[in-house]
Order: structure tokens, then C-alpha cells, then sequence
């Protein structure tokens, strides 16, 4: 699929991951809307930065764990722009617990992770279906994690909800062929803002990947880019991660 004029939805598009993918897709000429919950602020600043390298972005307000928030964004969007092509499910949350801490793993907990990391995707692909089947073509990408597929991570609800996104993408793929294809990126450690504060405990990690590096948030976008560009792949789960897993 040539991305050129192509409406993108990129959920949490402030900030790492999907700033980095915003910008990505603005350069390959795509149209962004840029969601945000909670920091206006880092949703216009991506927006600021595509319009000064001479592309079209609007941010635009939903938590996606609601979702008559999410209907009412993406028709914002339709009557901005038209239509939605492309869909990139970026926004996530964790909460940092001792793997083993089982207790700490609160029902709030559970039920915060969910609701945000799978329904809020679930939420997002079921809302932006109907216009890309209307024009008889889409692309959606759910941002996973390798937590997803070594049960491990930040925390077990985290890691557990990640494995989950990977399951909703098949499913998706499934439902919503042939017209839309669904896959997901599975990212390893990424050199976002996360790590600010633990850089000693980053080399680390990257001295522990087969490539001696942790990916930027550049490399995951531009993965992201090239799988809503493939016509020929859906319901894989894409794995990234400088060979930390292998």
C-alpha cells in the first residue's frame, strides 16, 4: 500500500513509539491524527514537528479505554478528513511489580492494564473498521511487546495483557480479512523516556542483545511503516528486538 495521502490514526502519538511513528508516516506523506489522553502538550509537539518538515497532522483527544470516546474521535476524524486508513493501536500503559509479587497484583491493576492495552485496541480496530471496508482497504498495526512472548516484563498483568494484544491481532486478522490487513510489532527494550533515570541498568540490557544495542524509537516506527505497507502479510506478530529474546 503506497501511504502517500493516506489518513493515520496513531494512539498515544505524543510521545516514543508513536511520536517516532507520526513523524515517520508524515514523511512517507501519510495525513496523522495524533491521539493523546492526557499530555496535550507532547500530542501538539509531534503535530508541530510534522508541520514544519511540511506535513498535515491534527491532535485529537480520547482515552482509548472508553469507547464512546474512541467513537466519537474517529468520527471527528472522518468529518476532518473523510476517511481512516491506517490504524497504529501505540497506546499502553503498565505498572511496574516484582514479577513474583503476586499480591501486588490488584484487580485495579488488572483492570487498568486491560482496559487500556487490549480493549482500548479492540476498541480502536472496531471503531475505524467500518470506513476502511467502506473503501475497500486498511491497515492496522497493534504495538505488542516481547513481555507478550517470554512472560516476562514490567509486571505480570503487563506482560499477560501484551500476550493478549498478540491473540487480538490473529482473531482481528481473521475478522476482518480481506479487506483490512491486522498485525502486530513486538518490540524489545526501546530507548524511549522510560529508561531516563536507569541508563546503567539500559547498557545492561543492551550488552545482553545479540546486536550489542537497544532499538530507538525510530527503528520500531519505521517496522511499523513497512508492515501497513505490505500487501501481502497479516496476523503475524513482528518481533524487534536486537536479538534480545533469541
Amino acid at each position: 500500500m503506497d501511504l502517500k495521502r493516506k489518513v493515520a490514526l496513531v494512539t498515544g502519538g505524543g510521545t516514543g513509539i508513536g511520536r517516532a511513528t507520526s513523524i515517520a508516516l508524515a514523511e512517507r506523506g501519510a495525513i496523522i491524527a495524533v491521539n493523546y489522553s492526557r499530555s496535550q502538550s507532547d500530542a501538539d509537539e509531534t503535530v508541530r514537528q510534522i508541520s514544519a518538515s511540511g506535513g498535515q497532522a491534527i491532535a485529537i483527544q480520547a482515552n482509548v479505554a472508553h469507547d464512546q470516546e474512541v467513537r466519537e474521535m474517529v468520527k471527528a476524524i472522518q468529518q476532518r478528513f473523510g476517511t481512516i486508513d491506517l490504524l497504529v493501536n501505540n497506546a499502553s500503559i503498565t505498572r511496574h511489580i516484582p514479577l513474583n509479587d503476586l499480591e501486588s497484583a490488584t484487580e485495579e491493576i488488572w483492570d487498568e492494564l486491560y482496559a487500556v492495552n487490549v480493549k482500548g485496541m479492540f476498541f480502536c480496530a472496531r471503531a475505524v473498521a467500518p470506513l476502511m471496508k467502506g473503501s475497500g482497504q486498511g491497515a492496522i498495526v497493534n504495538v505488542g511487546s516481547i513481555a507478550g512472548l517470554i512472560g516476562s516484563g514490567s509486571s505480570l498483568p503487563y506482560a499477560v495483557s501484551k500476550a493478549a494484544i498478540h491473540g487480538l491481532t490473529k482473531s482481528l486478522a481473521r475478522a476482518l480479512a480481506p479487506e483490512i490487513r491486522v498485525s502486530s510489532v513486538a518490540p524489545g527494550a526501546v530507548a524511549t523516556r522510560w529508561w531516563a533515570g536507569q541508563e546503567e541498568k539500559m547498557r545492561q540490557v543492551s550488552h545482553g542483545t545479540l546486536l550489542g544495542n537497544i532499538a530507538t524509537p525510530e527503528d520500531i516506527a519505521h517496522l511499523i511503516c513497512a508492515t501497513l505497507e505490505q500487501e501481502a502479510m497479516t496476523g503475524q506478530i513482528i518481533t524487534i528486538d536486537s536479538g534480545q529474546t533469541l
